[in-house]
């Protein structure tokens, strides 16, 4: 009986540590590609675009993160990163393009790009903001390719879908967004984008701090509590095992 018992707790103790181990591979997994995460996508709105580096190239660290801006945007407004310097690279438009208050431009910034004060770690992550004015294009997808260079090699986060594709089939899918339908005048798109993401609405971008660690935290957070549920239930099954073995011990002693 002992035998059996013994092997009873074993196997639940197992079963306990494998559930532990899935949890901890998918919080891996959910976090594997280079994405961004805007705290509102409402047409014609400012928006705070958090741009995750989860890891480096195989074992190397991130040296320098490159994004690219879709041509629906003329501009960003990047965040300071104590971890990283940054610049903004400009082009020439081949031809003037008229904006929505009537004026002119000759150049957009078309990327900008962070340097590592030191390599990002492979087991470290961090978080690059960006704020934008989202254009007035509510139904389209915006894609963000960025070249994450490393000590050793780079990854090109630069794959589209094509029409059919599935995106979780793309090894290397470049970061997006989908624009939602702007705000109306009594405030019932506002709502509905502050839904869809999870953020509060208004009308200018809110801290860009406060908006970096929502993005790092929450995701963080399930996939830890999770993990830590699974560790406490094997943690339990030992000691059911080890107060039965001192009893049935303290049986055979008397």
């Amino acid at each position: 009986m002992t035998t059996t018992f013994l092997r009873r707790t074993l196997t639940a103790a197992a079963a306990t540590g494998g559930a532990a181990v899935l949890i901890l591979t998918a919080a891996a997994g959910a976090s594997a590609h280079v994405g961004v995460t805007p705290d509102k996508t409402a047409a014609n709105s400012y928006a705070l675009l958090t741009f995750g580096i989860p890891h480096g190239c195989e074992e190397s660290g991130t040296t320098k993160v490159a994004i690219t801006l879709p041509a629906e945007l003329n501009d960003a407004q990047p965040t300071v990163n104590p971890n990283w310097t940054v610049e903004k690279v400009t082009e020439q438009l081949a031809e003037p393009k008229k904006l929505a208050d009537g004026t002119s431009i000759t150049k957009r910034t078309s990327q900008i790009v962070y340097t590592a004060r030191a390599p990002l770690e492979h087991e470290l992550r961090d978080a690059l903001v960006l704020s934008v004015k989202l254009p007035d294009a509510a139904g389209s997808t915006l894609y963000f390719p960025t070249l994450q260079s490393c000590e050793t090699g780079q990854t090109d986060w630069s794959e589209i879908a094509k029409d059919g594709q599935d995106p979780h089939s793309l090894k290397a899918p470049a970061p997006s967004i989908t624009i939602t339908e702007a705000a109306s005048a009594d405030g019932h798109g506002a709502a509905a984008s502050s839904a869809h993401t999870g953020e509060p609405h208004a009308s200018e971008p809110q801290d860009t701090e406060q908006a970096a660690a929502v993005t790092d935290s929450s995701a963080d957070a399930r996939s830890w509590a999770g993990l830590a549920a699974g560790l406490g239930g094997l943690a339990l099954g030992g000691v059911a095992f080890a107060r039965s073995g001192s009893k049935r011990r303290q049986e055979s002693a008397t």
